[in-house]
């Protein structure tokens, strides 16, 4: 447990046992102490922690809220919380104020920790699996994929190191409609090499890279397929270019710095026989029914808006027959606790129908999240840019990458919630300026890691400080910094809560905006050498914190800049 959660889960005892003194000294009437709540005032000078225990207590002992307030800080004992004094604000809301003891643990604890500093097991192992990206495998990924990679990535990290057991997957649409569009896309480009007249259908992948792989399994095969059964040409042709693609997308993603536990294969589910076999469960549930030929899933009584065809009357299911089978996989038949999906917003309708039929399998349906990702727009000299200056091509992730610092593709796209628009600005990700937030943050790093160097330089190297040493760090620049990097652990807990990882990365924004201001104003290389060791571990302590979570998502914390 952190410094900070030990210090409110102490003061909460401290409360409760106050409580607890005065009922049995008869300042206050027999009466079941009801729950309070301890939080982070937004103005600190308000105090550190505040608490509702007498606004919410009036009912229970019939007295006013403020007289409670009263009662409760004459008999509380706040000997081993970190607190030291209080005061009784309004009409009974009790603030509590940190003890310099406070300041002291929570450098010593970042100091102990080091790169383990910020993690917690408040996620008790759970076994989550996270699923993202998941682009269709027929054509190169495009810059929402881009979003939902930083994303994805960040929100298992974030579940990491708030204590659960996490995997990464992507799954492999590698069967259905778009595999056969690809087939025919494939097929068309071949024979226009041998053939005249042969057009391409409307609907067909028009991309390069149908072109070009038409063209080097052409340079493998020549013309052996020109007059084959088109079966045996279109799977031939699939063969080649479909593992050259998934190839593709796994080196592509590996740039990017994501690496996957899993790539999960769609046609596995077709040739272990799981698709049929949902369908089959949900009719030996009684949860279907034949209409014009084709079998319906009755998803209206399990919270969808209308029922949905699962197999078409040609026999074949409907795409989402293969996710529900996959989803099955996930929380039955491999056991995770929680799957959580990173999905694009116009997916919204899709997921009330998986959690319909899964509750219909009578699988818990809340085992299933799913974060909604809005588009993103990319931005140049205030327009929207969808051609790379460089190649002149639609911007691709790859071609992104090319543009752009993959440390600044991974943080911009990791500043906003998951389900706001975003403006990409390109022109800002590359600057190398204040203004640039990912510059601004790797600068507070390297900027520390200067200080050092320069202190090392005049033989002065950090050495262990004493609570005395600790107590000299009074200013309020300190004071808020120290604050803030104490939050670490509750703020991971909650972007994990939330599966919101951009709090992380506005948290550590915040703590680089922090430690420039405490830059500006605490000079660190000064006369008095206990304020200057104790100025060097908070530095320390500052490093240690921005290389952690710029670690966690996959960012660079460069020495110098």
């Amino acid at each position: 447990m952190s410094t900070a959660s030990a210090t409110v889960s102490s003061l909460k005892n401290a409360l409760t046992q106050a409580f607890q003194k005065a009922i049995s000294e008869g300042l206050l009437p027999e009466a079941e102490i009801p729950d309070f709540n301890i939080e982070t005032p937004a103005d600190r000078s308000h105090g550190d922690l505040a608490t509702n225990a007498a606004m919410v207590s009036a009912r229970a002992f019939k007295a006013a809220p403020r007289k409670i307030a009263e009662t409760i800080t004459s008999v509380i004992d706040l000997n081993g919380t970190n607190l030291s004094g209080f005061e009784i604000a309004g009409p009974g809301f009790i603030n509590f104020f940190y003890d310099p003891s406070f300041y002291a643990s929570v450098l010593e604890e970042i100091k102990t920790e080091g790169e383990n500093y910020g993690r917690s097991d408040y996620g008790k192992g759970k076994k989550i699996l996270v699923e993202f990206v998941s682009a269709n495998p027929t054509g190169p990924m495009h810059v929402g994929n881009a979003r939902g990679g930083a994303i994805g990535d960040s929100l298992a990290s974030v579940l990491d190191a708030a204590g659960y057991d996490v995997s990464r997957e992507f799954y492999v649409n590698d069967a259905g409609n778009q595999i056969e569009k690809f087939a025919t896309s494939l097929e068309v480009r071949y024979l226009q090499l041998y053939k005249e007249g042969i057009e391409l259908p409307e609907d067909a992948y028009k991309g390069q890279d149908i072109t070009d792989h038409a063209a080097n399994f052409a340079k493998i095969n020549g013309d052996k397929y020109v007059d084959a059964p088109s079966e045996e040409r279109r799977k031939a042709l699939v063969d080649y270019a479909l593992p050259l693609n998934i190839e593709g997308l796994e080196r592509d993603l590996l740039k990017y710095r994501i690496k996957y536990d899993r790539w999960f294969r769609e046609s596995t589910l077709h040739n272990s026989g799981a698709v049929k076999k949902i369908v089959e469960l949900l009719k030996e549930k009684g949860h279907t029914y034949e209409q014009d030929g084709a079998v319906w899933f009755r998803a209206s009584e399990f919270g969808a808006d209308k029922d949905f065809v699962l197999v078409r009357s040609n026999g074949i299911p409907t795409y989402v027959v293969p996710d529900i089978a996959y989803h099955y996989d996930k929380l039955v038949t491999r056991g995770y606790d929680k799957a959580i999906d990173v999905l694009g917003a116009d997916h919204h309708g899709y997921v009330p129908r998986l959690k319909a039929a899964l509750t219909a399998l009578g699988v818990d349906a809340s085992r299933l999240d799913v974060v909604l990702m809005q588009m993103v727009r990319l931005m140049s000299n205030g327009e929207v840019i969808k051609i790379s200056k460089r190649s002149g091509k639609a911007i691709t992730l790859v071609t992104l990458l090319d543009e752009i610092p993959i440390d600044a593709a991974r943080f911009f796209f990791n500043l906003r919630e998951a389900n706001s628009h975003f403006e990409f600005d390109l022109d800002l990700a590359i600057e190398q300026s204040s203004q640039n937030p990912v510059y601004y943050v790797q600068y507070a790093h390297a900027r520390i890691c200067n200080i050092l160097k320069k202190l090392e330089a005049e033989n002065i190297h950090p050495r262990s400080c004493t609570s005395e040493d600790y107590a000299k760090l009074t200013a309020p620049e300190e004071i808020e910094l120290i604050n803030k990097l104490a939050a670490l652990s509750d703020e991971i807990i909650f972007a994990a809560k939330d599966y919101d990882p951009s709090r992380i990365t506005r948290y550590v924004y915040d703590v680089a905006t922090l430690f420039h201001k405490f830059y500006n104003s605490c000079r660190v290389n000064i006369e008095d050498e206990a304020l200057m060791q104790a100025r060097i571990s908070l530095c320390l302590a500052v490093r240690t914190v921005i290389a952690n979570i710029l670690g966690m998502f996959k960012i660079s914390a460069p020495e110098s800049m």
